[in-house]
């Protein structure tokens, strides 16, 4: 029987599907549209989540606690609940709801994250609790990331029972993605101190919207990440996402700074993004604070959550703003969400050959040999076998 996805999510139907010949643990558990609430000041649950534990980062203000994981920096009052609706105050002490309980797991190739120089080809174990830090109009999960934990059917998976279904489903990596990372981020930290220790990489597939304590303490067990700039625009942001532009530059140029891989996505999306002299000025940005070298990805929008009404982006837009990039020196410029487009392969910036290709997520072709564009020699930037 064949249900679409919005039958899915109305009967809470759980799916659980094999990749390759291997038995690969993945199950999508998604929410009623029902469940779509705006956040009030008072509604924690009654009880605490069985595995709750204390945010890392905060300061108690009397019987108000600040949570200082990101910038939206909330301060609560009893029973009230965060932003992101994964912290309460209980008590005066600031807790996490999503603490060994996601509500989505699936193995995926690397190059889906988008990463496309990172272990090219290998598999990686998705991992995601509910809960976001921003309020993104065209959000592709919200019926994840705008629910709260108790509103969504979930499986129990503490720290070291995910490094196990890494180690089962041969996997090469874990991604904390899908929802907001940062938001279930005692939860990721955890884990990613586990997986370093077990050989494991570990991937971050986030908005960038975190505070420098946390992001320092993360890096140390951080291999990768992919990074969304949503736009350049303070105005923007404040409009479609919800957020601001500047912690998300800082958390790059921390990555920058700790020599973490990373790879930046920007979703084009008509009347809102689509405006040539904003890429020119994120692309002048990017090269004089981090330079020519980490990949930029142009990913197409289609018509999601609050916004669709909206057409899906043009193609020809998405190319002309890869010619911009290239033309202005990023030496690795993508196109998202068009499978069978030229502008998926990989071509050396020196001799300008095409020494990755792919179709979709598969790679058929890597003519690229430690490190190095195997015609001419040239290093290329990434992290390769």
């Amino acid at each position: 029987m064949y249900f679409t996805r919005r039958e899915l999510i109305k009967t809470g139907i759980v799916c659980t599907l094999s990749l390759s010949s291997t038995d690969v643990f993945a199950r999508w558990i998604l929410p009623s549209e029902k469940n779509e609430k705006k956040i009030t000041q008072n509604d924690a649950p009654d009880k605490l989540w069985k595995w709750s534990k204390e945010v890392y980062f905060k300061v108690e203000r009397g019987k108000n606690v600040q949570c200082l994981t990101c910038p939206n920096q909330c301060i609560l009052e009893p029973n009230a609940r965060s932003k992101c609706q994964s912290h309460v105050n209980k008590d005066g002490k600031l807790y996490t709801l999503v603490y060994g309980n996601p509500c989505a797991t699936h193995v995926d190739p690397i190059e889906k994250k988008p990463l496309y120089h990172f272990f090219p080809s290998s598999r990686v174990f998705s991992i995601a609790t509910t809960g976001c830090n921003f309020r993104c109009l065209n959000c592709q999960n919200w019926e994840i990331s705008q629910a709260r934990p108790e509103e969504v059917r979930f499986m129990d998976m503490f720290p070291d029972a995910v490094v196990e279904n890494v180690r089962k489903t041969d996997c090469r990596s874990i991604a904390y993605t899908y929802s907001e990372a940062t938001t279930f981020y005692e939860y990721m930290l955890d884990i990613s101190r586990l997986a370093r220790e077990a050989g494991i990489k570990n991937v971050w597939v986030s908005n960038g919207y975190i505070n420098k304590p946390p992001l320092l303490e993360l890096c140390k067990t951080l291999d990768a990440a992919n990074i969304d700039i949503k736009n350049f625009s303070e105005e923007i942001y404040s409009r479609l996402n919800a957020g601001r532009l500047k912690p998300i530059l800082k958390t790059l140029m921390i990555l920058t700074e700790k020599g973490v891989w990373f790879e930046i996505t920007v979703l084009i999306v008509p009347t809102y993004t689509d405006n040539m002299e904003m890429i020119k000025r994120m692309c002048e940005w990017i090269l004089e604070n981090l330079g020519p070298d980490y990949p930029l990805h142009f990913s197409r929008f289609f018509p999601r959550y609050k916004l669709t009404h909206l057409p899906p982006t043009s193609i020809t837009f998405l190319e002309n703003a890869r010619k911009t990039a290239m033309k202005m020196g990023i030496h690795y410029v993508y196109v998202g969400n068009v499978p069978q487009a030229d502008s998926n392969h990989t071509y050396c910036p020196s001799c300008k050959k095409r020494i990755i290709e792919r179709l979709g997520y598969l790679i058929t072709e890597n003519r690229i040999k430690d490190g190095k564009c195997a015609f001419c020699r040239q290093p290329i930037a990434g992290v390769w076998e």
